[in-house]
């Protein structure tokens, strides 16, 4: 019964995504942005291929560059930034436009749990993104299949599932700031800033070093998803991933308690 009631809820969501024009305005620029910098990167004129060219003409001696590798890494670090940028306007109305179209008082008073909703709708949303992902996985196993040497295909897999589970992550936490207003905007910046801080905790954790850059590396999203890239498996990563779900999560269902008992 769970279950299917969080596989309605997060259907719902998914089905509301599309009635409007915001999930294909921004698969348009995801899709835009993330093909050209794969070109540039792979291709363009300061691009792999063209580097290593340059250096067999000039008869440099090469020191085994992993062209593959290289680009993975590359690629990811820009996936992970798009990811960052679209994250807050995917989960800004998740429940500020329920609370804006007056719906938020059935979710309220429903006798589905707070926990299902939120989880529901989180799924829904993740999937999205997932959907967004796609022709990116695409082009990945074209280009990655002519590589030589080749890469192991659980490498960019595991960099995806990072990305996938990064996102999850913040768009819980999303989930949350959407809770607490009616406003889409100020959700969005709102979430935004949450992001820009977790961003500056990574480069403090990467730049201070000793004991307090260690314990920044611990609560650094993107730093775990850099060792998911890397091919590296923590399950210090995996538990810190889904730590932040769970508080969205959590947090989300009692700010939709708070306000079941404030509207009784």
């Amino acid at each position: 019964m769970i279950v299917s009631n969080i596989i309605a809820i997060a259907q719902k969501e998914l089905q509301s995504y599309f009635a409007s024009p915001l999930a294909y305005v921004l698969a348009a620029i995801f899709w835009f942005f993330s093909g050209f910098f794969f070109v540039e990167i792979l291709i363009g004129k300061q691009g792999l291929i063209q580097q290593v060219a340059l250096k067999e003409q000039t008869e440099i001696v090469l020191s085994s560059v992993d062209v593959a590798t290289e680009f993975l890494n590359a690629y990811s670090a820009i996936l992970g930034t798009l990811s960052l940028l679209i994250i807050p306007i995917l989960s800004m109305g998740l429940y500020a436009e329920e609370k804006k179209q007056g719906t938020i008082e059935l979710l309220a008073t429903s006798p589905l749990n707070n926990w299902v909703v939120a989880l529901g709708k989180l799924i829904g949303v993740t999937l999205l993104f997932i959907f967004m992902l796609l022709p990116s996985l695409f082009y990945e196993a074209i280009t990655f299949s002519a590589a030589e040497p080749p890469i192991p295909p659980v490498l960019p897999l595991l960099a995806h599932l990072g990305l996938v589970m990064m996102a999850v992550a913040l768009l819980s936490i999303g989930m949350f700031i959407s809770s607490l207003t009616t406003s889409n905007l100020v959700a969005a910046i709102l979430t935004f800033s949450i992001i820009l801080f977790l961003w500056i905790i990574d480069l403090m954790a990467n730049n201070i070093g000793g004991w307090l850059g260690n314990s920044l590396e611990h609560i650094s999203l993107l730093e775990s998803y850099n060792n998911l890239v890397r091919g590296i498996i923590n399950t210090s990563d995996f538990v810190l991933f889904f730590s932040y779900i769970f508080i969205g999560l959590f947090l989300t269902s009692q700010s939709i308690e708070l306000f079941r008992l404030n509207h009784q």
